[in-house]
């Protein structure tokens, strides 16, 4: 085979149930954004459940018609995971059982300490004259297979394995058709709408053929994705991106919070941890979500000492020392107990900050005062309290989100103040 010509390439996303409206093939996304990488594109896209003979035609149909075959899912140790048996049958070649891989997955389940079910060892046979690709987060080896005619390669269904198994194993094998040189910013923004941030940068759409920019709204955030390609080399894309991306640094100012991935809660724990300080979290309609993001982080103990969730008013009287009368007066959901929360978790727990949520995540228990979506944030520091209204529009779990976001980003931006 010729390495510099443009194969065609084609992914087959195996599974039943992502024929179903339940599951979706996220897998074949990441793997098209890793060939655009690289200027290639797929060129078709299958879908087929895990019944045998419907398998075999996918496959078959596949290698006629592309160079590169990329097989994602079906490795299991289940009788429905057929993509290994279909793809021997197909090439007509054997499968032959290795007994270094069957004491690998036994050693796996050794290290948890479990016992190993005896339907594991059929991912201890292997097709003959393929290559095995080691497996760190699961039990299914990656296959890679070179033809006369075509390269397969076979990747685990969970996104959890797959992609660490591309990039250490596939994407060097692959970089013999690298036909452009491709660099990818993501500027990850909160506190803006969708409407202001577009407004703010709607001059500076690039007009060079080579750079993408474009927008995506989430709930509390919106990202602005930034692909530059360049047929040059990877300095001359890495040039023109910098040129773009500060621009829109420059008009977005504080509002990006990350150029370079990082989740809000990563961004603010480092911020912490540079600075050697604390947090603590008082959550009442969140239920700890706040708490939950925070020590997501590895090593978020070195900033995040404590959390309480005091749902009922009792709580927030005996846990968090906010005075009764206090909530009598002003209900639970109010600027002033947010701002008792605050403190009173700072006060208890002995960190520099506290953070506070109170609020009504719906779908019951609103007024025409206080309705769904109505949440206060506060924040509590040394000679400093300042609390947020807000109303978030959305589902339960999307109130829940936005409000740990807003409460994140309000102590994001006084660490920018105090700097």
């Amino acid at each position: 085979m010729k390495s510099n010509s443009i194969p065609k390439i084609e992914i087959i996303a195996v599974g039943t149930e992502l024929l179903s409206p339940h599951f979706q093939d996220t897998n074949s996304l990441y793997l098209i954004e890793r060939l655009n990488d690289l200027g290639l594109e797929a060129n078709f896209k299958t879908i087929v459940g895990d019944d045998m003979d419907d398998l075999k035609l996918a496959i078959h149909n596949s290698l006629a018609r592309a160079r590169v075959v990329f097989i994602t899912g079906g490795l299991g140790p289940t009788k429905d995971d057929r993509t290994r048996e279909a793809l021997a049958s197909v090439l007509k070649r054997k499968l032959l059982f290795r007994a270094d891989v069957f004491e690998q997955i036994h050693k796996r389940f050794q290290r948890r300490r479990i016992p190993m079910p005896s339907v594991n060892k059929k991912q201890a046979y292997v097709i003959e004259g393929s290559e095995l690709l080691d497996n760190q987060k699961g039990t299914a080896p990656g296959i890679w297979m070179e033809t006369p005619s075509n390269i397969i390669a076979v990747l685990p269904g969970p996104p959890t394995e797959l992609k660490p198994m591309f990039d250490v194993y596939m994407w060097p094998r692959l970089l013999k058709f690298l036909r452009i040189h491709s660099v990818r910013k993501t500027l990850k923004i909160t506190g803006l709408t969708e409407s202001k941030v577009e407004s703010l940068i709607q001059n500076d759409y690039p007009k060079d053929k080579d750079l993408r920019l474009s927008t995506l709204a989430r709930p509390g955030q919106i990202e602005i994705h930034l692909l530059c390609q360049s047929q040059i080399n990877s300095a001359h894309a890495k040039k023109k991106m910098k040129a773009l991306s500060s621009t829109l640094l420059f008009k977005l100012k504080e509002n990006v919070f990350s150029t370079s991935g990082e989740e809000l809660e990563e961004i603010v724990g480092n911020m912490l941890r540079q600075r050697q300080e604390t947090v603590a979290a008082a959550e009442s309609c969140t239920g700890g979500y706040l708490g939950h993001r925070l020590t997501n982080i590895p090593g978020s103990s070195d900033y995040f000492l404590l959390s309480v969730v005091a749902y009922q008013n009792d709580q927030k009287s005996r846990l968090l020392r906010v005075p009764q009368d206090l909530l009598y007066k002003s209900g639970a959901v109010s600027s002033e107990v947010a701002c008792a929360m605050a403190n009173g978790i700072r006060e208890i727990s002995s960190v520099d900050y506290g953070l506070a949520i109170t609020g009504i995540a719906g779908p019951g228990g609103s007024t025409a005062d206080k309705p769904v979506g109505l949440v206060y944030t506060a924040l509590a520091g040394k000679n400093h309290t300042e609390v947020k209204r807000n109303l978030f529009l959305g589902d339960r779990e999307i109130i829940k989100f936005q409000s740990s976001q807003k409460a994140l980003d309000m102590l994001r931006r006084h660490l920018l103040q105090s700097l």
